[in-house]
């Protein structure tokens, strides 16, 4: 189980390099929670995020949820936020059913983004 665990991974960070990032318009720094629910655990959705929103340098944290569904605080350029809630949407392994966005405070003191355990 760990070797194709191993290789899902692999594959999931090649295509979250690959992905083509525009440029994007300078903004102020925003946070928001999403929830995104429908087929999005076990199918490398945490890492996928993390690792655009680290090429994005997005900061915040993601989680899975025990009703299956995935929670992310993501802090940054609006623009920036949006380009990866939309890259999530689209993704052909997983299925967003919902997301669920709201506004929350800036963590001033926050510097990196990571993958809740």
């Amino acid at each position: 189980m760990k070797v194709l665990k191993k290789l899902r991974d692999g594959y999931v960070i090649r295509h979250a390099n690959n992905v083509k990032l525009p440029q994007f318009p300078s903004g102020n720094r925003i946070r928001k929670r999403i929830v995104f629910s429908g087929r999005v655990q076990k199918v490398g959705f945490r890492l996928e995020l993390f690792r655009i929103a680290e090429r994005l340098d997005l900061t915040g944290w993601v989680k899975n949820l025990e009703d299956g569904s995935v929670e992310a605080e993501l802090q940054g350029e609006e623009s920036k936020i949006q380009f990866l809630v939309n890259c999530m949407q689209s993704l052909k392994r997983a299925s967003v059913k919902k997301v669920n966005i709201i506004d929350v405070p800036v963590n001033e003191d926050e510097e990196n983004f990571t993958i809740v355990r």
